[in-house]
């Protein structure tokens, strides 16, 4: 029976050191969030320009 333990608590030890030290899922997320913060800049820079365009073409010499 004591045997048994120990190889539970072997297996879980090494699972908790797997989980631990997973960090395989954190690139892919981070490239999401990087292409999400770059297409908004991307929108607010062409409201910008849009509007910039629009205000110079108002101007009369």
């Amino acid at each position: 029976m004591f045997t048994e333990v120990q190889i539970l608590v072997a297996q879980i030890r090494v699972e908790l050191e797997r989980l631990r030290n997973d960090d395989r899922g954190y690139s892919t997320e981070a490239v999401v969030v990087t292409a999400l913060l770059v297409s908004l800049a991307l929108a607010a820079v062409a409201v910008l320009a849009v509007k910039a365009i629009q205000k110079a073409n108002s101007i009369n010499l």
